[in-house]
C-alpha cells in the first residue's frame, strides 16, 4: 500500500518530535542566534520532507529529501557545537544525536525506495 499523505511518514513523525524536543531544549538559551538556527533547521527537516512529497514526480521529492538530509546534519552539527560552548550535557545531547543519526538513516531509506521505484509501506508511528 503506498502512503497517501505525509502524516504517515514514519520519518517525518520523527523529525516533528526532534523539532519539540530542540524546541523544549534550547528554549531559555539566551545566545539568541544560535537558538534560532538550531530551531530554524531542525522545523526544516519536516518541512522538506512534506514540500517534496506533494511535488509531483519522484526526482522533486528525492531532491527535497537531499534537503531535509542536510538540515538534518546541520542540527546534528549544531548539537556537537552546543556541548563545546556549554549549552548543553554532552550526555543529554548523545539521545539527540542518535535521534538525528536514526533520521538520516530512514531519509537515506526513503530516497532509495524512491530512486528504485518501489513502493513503501506506511508505518504509523505511536
Amino acid at each position: 500500500m503506498a502512503v497517501q499523505k505525509f502524516e504517515d511518514l514514519l520519518v517525518w513523525q520523527k523529525s516533528q518530535d526532534l523539532a519539540v524536543s530542540i524546541y523544549d531544549i534550547f528554549k531559555d538559551n539566551k545566545d539568541f542566534s544560535f537558538r534560532d538556527q538550531i530551531r530554524r533547521a531542525t522545523i526544516s527537516i519536516s518541512n522538506n520532507i512534506v514540500e517534496g512529497f506533494d511535488r509531483n514526480s519522484n526526482a522533486d521529492f528525492s531532491r527535497f529529501l537531499y534537503i531535509a538530509l542536510s538540515s538534518n546534519s546541520e542540527v546534528r552539527s549544531m548539537l556537537c557545537l552546543s556541548t563545546k560552548l556549554g549549552f548543553i550535557d554532552k550526555g543529554d545531547v548523545s539521545g539527540l544525536i542518535e535521534r538525528t543519526n536514526e533520521i538520516s538513516k530512514m531519509l537515506h531509506g526513503l530516497i532509495k525506495s524512491i530512486k528504485t521505484n518501489y513502493y513503501f509501506l506506511i508505518t504509523v508511528y505511536e
